[in-house]
């Protein structure tokens, strides 16, 4: 009980060290308003990318897959790491700004590619039951299918990866960026560029975004 209340006023203290610092409290400011701008753009942006008519792309790897319904698993492993994610956050500022920033850029720029590259859904997909990530689409009944380059998915699982610090943390993220990777597949939900493409670009995001988090 007294290792646990040390560890908390360590964290506290941490925290008001990093609030203290001005450049920590503008990225912090700032980065929540646009993150609350994209939450609440997400509903009209992506239902307009569902009305727009795309391109089906001739898959051979996709082909190879019989499509099956493993959306519980997806579920499983996408936000088992996303909770793993929130509690490092809360234990270092400086983690928390890293990977906050890195998702806004990583949000942003799915947003200006899923733009460019107009694309159909693959044959035989299988839509991804996540009630979870359909709140921010618009309700738990709405599903994107339209949303393919690149895999905000496997990109996510990615992200977290990239951000970790530690080697077990970073294995727990790397394997569940593979798996979730092909799973997506499995479903259909995804091409097989999208989800290599979630690997090359995010990483690219997160280049940026370690620069910019730079306090």
């Amino acid at each position: 009980m007294k290792d646990q209340q040390t560890g908390n006023q360590t964290i506290a203290i941490e925290w008001r060290k990093a609030w203290a610092n001005r450049k920590f409290r503008i990225k912090t400011i700032t980065g929540s308003i646009v993150f609350l701008g994209i939450m609440l753009s997400f509903p009209y942006f992506f239902g307009l990318i569902e009305e727009r008519k795309g391109i089906v792309l001739n898959d051979p790897i996709l082909k190879m897959i019989p499509a099956v319904d493993v959306s519980a698993l997806t579920f499983i492993f996408i936000w088992s790491t996303i909770l793993f994610l929130v509690v490092r956050c809360v234990r270092d500022p400086g983690f928390f700004i890293l990977s906050f920033t890195c998702m806004i850029l990583l949000f942003l720029s799915r947003m200006i590619t899923i733009s460019l590259f107009p694309l159909d859904p693959p044959e035989g997909l299988i839509p991804l039951i996540d009630p979870v990530s359909n709140l921010f689409y618009g309700g738990t009944d709405v599903f994107m299918t339209k949303d393919l380059f690149y895999s905000g998915h496997t990109s996510t699982q990615f992200m977290i990866f990239l951000c970790f610090q530690k080697k077990r943390d970073k294995g727990i993220a790397l394997f569940s960026s593979i798996v979730v990777g092909i799973l997506v597949l499995v479903q259909h939900v995804h091409y097989s560029i999208d989800v290599v493409g979630a690997f090359v670009c995010t990483y690219f995001v997160y280049l940026l975004g370690r620069k910019v988090a730079e306090y």
